[in-house]
């Protein structure tokens, strides 16, 4: 593909700007203003990845991942038709999102020639109900397994692991189920590396630079996603091209610090809530990606400095036309407390007309002939003017056309965008110390060895009284 025939993604963001939505929004001069805070976190930045802190930079031009991932996924495609992926955060997040975008809405359900591969279920959460249903439709003798932890340690995962791997060990015997297993982990260390040396599990590796929400373009994403035929080889080629211009000094030629600067700026003007509202079902999980990839990254007690701050923008994910029914009379009329960024696709990759019927019906007659594709972008753009005319700021990520190209360009800059964010708010944008309280207090709970201190402070936390109990009849 030539330099000059790529659709490259594109950001608006003029309805943030003053001149469109009055008071509420920046002028050019704010965001020139803040023209010695870009020069010192895009050094920031370059030191960084020069020092190897910012590993997921140097995803898109790395092979080594790409090409372990491909060929795991086609040892692993000649035996099953289904592949059952054990993660949760960015070991699920990602996956979720590229093959919701790039996988027919139907995939699972479609004969194997029209997929182009395997079968791929993501199970991301721990509840009983979900995994026994899965595990009851599931045939072992169909099925490969990819348990997913950076850590090796993941409380969630490793017990999805040791239900799974028991269900194959049962049906298939201990030798057939070691086969069907692929561990994503730590390239050295960890209890899943340890247990696929010991085990002799084909395994795949996590770069130790790369953080689990940055992650997707790793084996943790690249492996389920070629399983299912997914084209991986342009998802990269996308980051790869988004990686020339989020790594521009210059803020007027980068998406990525536009994107972030803007939302820094209306954070700190009080609009601490950012919309993620796609206009369409496909990219609908990219925004619960985003969610996590933005909450976690930037919502910070501590400063670099040591200082507490208690910062971070609230990530909300919305979906264009639905939840112009059930939120967007909030984003109109509620507070002024939100950005919002639409995700827009100029052209669906097919398309619904619908028939002139009832010409002589007001209501209807006016849609005949037209595409459902045409009232989408309709909707987009009235949604998007009538927040404009109200001072509700927001932007637009632009898509030509929902491919794997222009998906990896919009996750690279948004990757790019967030850690850059995190650098003009002074926090580490790639540690997550508020979720490791919670983990301890449940090591405690289930009773894993040296967490027993802590019991009696679940007990303490969790006390139900008071409380309110419906009388019985």
């Amino acid at each position: 593909m030539s330099e000059s025939s790529v659709q490259t993604v594109t950001l608006h963001y003029a309805n943030a700007l003053a001149d469109r939505v009055g008071p509420a929004g920046l002028t050019p001069a704010d965001l020139e203003a803040q023209a010695g805070a870009v020069a010192r976190v895009h050094r920031d930045i370059n030191e960084r990845r020069t020092a190897g802190d910012l590993g997921f930079y140097e995803l898109p031009h790395r092979t080594d991942g790409l090409e372990a991932s491909q060929a795991m996924a086609r040892q692993v495609g000649e035996s099953c038709e289904n592949l059952l992926v054990l993660g949760i955060g960015g070991s699920a997040l990602g996956t979720l999102a590229v093959h919701r975008a790039l996988c027919p809405a139907l995939h699972n359900l479609w004969p194997r020639r029209r997929r182009g591969g395997m079968r791929l279920f993501v199970c991301d959460n721990v509840d009983p109900e979900t995994i026994a249903e899965l595990l009851e439709w599931l045939d072992p003798n169909e099925t490969a397994v990819n348990v997913i932890s950076k850590s090796g340690g993941t409380a969630e995962t490793l017990a999805q692991f040791l239900r799974v791997y028991g269900w194959l060990r049962d049906a298939l015997g201990p030798d057939a189920a070691r086969r069907r297993v692929v561990v994503t982990t730590d390239p050295d260390k960890g209890f899943l590396r340890r247990l696929a040396r010991q085990e002799g599990l084909p395994a795949l590796d996590v770069p130790p630079n790369v953080g689990g929400r940055f992650s997707v373009l790793t084996p943790v994403g690249l492996f389920p996603l070629a399983c299912a035929g997914v084209d991986v080889e342009g998802l990269l080629a996308g980051a790869a091209h988004m990686e020339s211009h989020v790594s521009r000094p210059d803020l007027w030629e980068n998406p990525a610090y536009l994107f972030g600067l803007i939302h820094v700026l209306f954070y700190r003007r009080g609009r601490n809530v950012n919309v993620m509202m796609p206009y369409s079902d496909a990219l609908r999980d990219v925004a619960d990606w985003f969610r996590q990839l933005w909450a976690e990254s930037l919502g910070k007690r501590y400063a670099l400095d040591g200082g507490e701050v208690f910062v971070g923008p609230t990530p909300v994910k919305a979906l264009g036309t639905t939840d112009q029914h059930s939120q967007v009379q909030l984003y109109m009329e509620g507070p002024p407390d939100k950005v919002i960024t639409f995700l827009e696709v100029a052209h669906p990759r097919r398309e619904v007309r619908c028939p002139p019927l009832f010409p002589e019906a007001e209501e209807a007659a006016y849609l005949g002939g037209k595409t459902l594709g045409e009232l989408l972008g309709a909707e987009k753009r009235a949604t998007e003017a009538a927040l404009t005319e109200n001072g509700r700021p927001n932007l637009t990520l632009a898509l030509d056309r929902v491919d794997a190209h222009q998906v990896g360009q919009v996750l690279f800059l948004l990757e790019a965008a967030t850690v850059f964010a995190g650098g003009l708010l002074g926090i580490n944008p790639l540690d997550q110390p508020g979720v490791e309280l919670g983990k301890r207090l449940t090591f405690a709970l289930m009773g894993r060895p040296g967490y027993g201190d802590l019991a009696g402070r679940v007990g303490e936390l969790s006390d139900p009284d008071p409380r309110w109990r419906c009388p019985r009849p």
